[in-house]
């Protein structure tokens, strides 16, 4: 497994053939924000969307590349499911969902209006991705789809960069990291096109087991995630995901709790929208570290939870 399993031409022919109300999202720098960050920052919008989130790319190339006509079961906590229950669905297939019993009830909300199947499970995020295998084991004529090793999500996310890079080259690319799938792609296609912008990682001190693992080059299993961002909280990943991103991924940074608050404030008052933790991860650690002199980063997704919103515009 390397970087080398996620194919430049699937990238390029993943942005022609995936749903078009997931392409060619607003990418803007804006001087409000900029002035804060002290720095021009390119913001790429990745929440005016069925979804409200960038996981309908690599969703709907995976289930366009899917042969036959299976079941779909995956594990989310809540983004990643949507995706493909919407793909699912523009396609006539059942999509099975499972989830844990904590999870943020907006998404689940938005699941169950898409007609997936939704079954919770005690636990955490890699308990439900467990269920979700020994579901899709028992059931034939289903197929599981996990986030993070399938390389049509990766290729999906991968478009992202095709549209990025159209119009500028930042100096750096700033990308919240759950199970890894977007900033693979994202990756991928950008040590292609401008191979001296380096790509940065963002996660969660409540979360580090990804960071922790690139840093030892092997999967190291965390702890208990305590973190407000459920989208990048992962305390098992992806063995795959791993290897791929150990030779994409120049620097893993980590932020708080506190910094993505910060962030989705900030991206509230200058941007006018409303973001999840996670996907104010990437300004979050702008923010905080000071990543390049013209980074880039994705707004990637805007499903927060309702206290959390209350917070953010408090």
């Amino acid at each position: 497994m390397s970087a080398n399993d996620l194919s430049l031409d699937r990238i390029a022919r993943a942005a022609t053939v995936i749903d078009r109300r997931f392409r060619d999202t607003p990418q803007y720098t804006d001087p409000l924000l900029s002035a804060a960050l002290d720095r021009p920052v390119l913001v790429k919008v990745e929440t005016a969307n069925p979804l409200r989130s960038f996981k309908g790319r690599g969703a709907e190339f995976l289930v366009h590349e899917l042969p036959g006509r299976p079941t779909i079961v995956c594990a989310s906590s809540g983004n990643f499911g949507q995706g493909i229950a919407y793909a699912g669905r523009s396609r006539g297939l059942p999509v099975h969902v499972f989830s844990t019993r904590t999870a943020n009830p907006v998404k689940l909300a938005r699941l169950r209006a898409l007609d997936a199947a939704v079954t919770l499970v005690d636990g955490d995020g890699h308990d439900a991705k467990q269920a979700a295998r020994d579901h899709a084991r028992q059931h034939p004529g289903t197929v599981f789809a996990e986030d993070g090793s399938e390389p049509a999500i990766a290729e999906g996310a991968g478009t992202i960069a095709v549209e990025l890079l159209r119009t500028e080259t930042p100096d750096t690319v700033v990308l919240p990291v759950g199970d890894g799938s977007l900033i693979a792609g994202v990756a991928r296609w950008v040590k292609h096109a401008a191979p001296t912008t380096r790509v940065v990682g963002v996660g969660v001190t409540g979360a580090p087991a990804l960071a922790d693992s690139l840093r030892a080059g092997r999967v190291v299993a965390g702890g208990p995630v305590d973190t407000i961002a459920e989208g990048i909280a992962i305390r098992v990943p992806v063995p795959r995901s791993v290897e791929r991103l150990r030779g994409l991924v120049d620097e893993m940074v980590l932020v708080e709790d506190a910094d993505l608050l910060g962030a989705m404030r900030l991206i509230a008052d200058t941007l006018g929208i409303l973001v999840e933790p996670a996907g104010a991860a990437g300004i979050a650690a702008i923010a905080r570290h000071g990543l390049g002199e013209r980074p880039a980063t994705v707004l990637t997704g805007a499903n927060p939870r309702p206290e959390l919103a209350r917070a953010a515009l408090a």
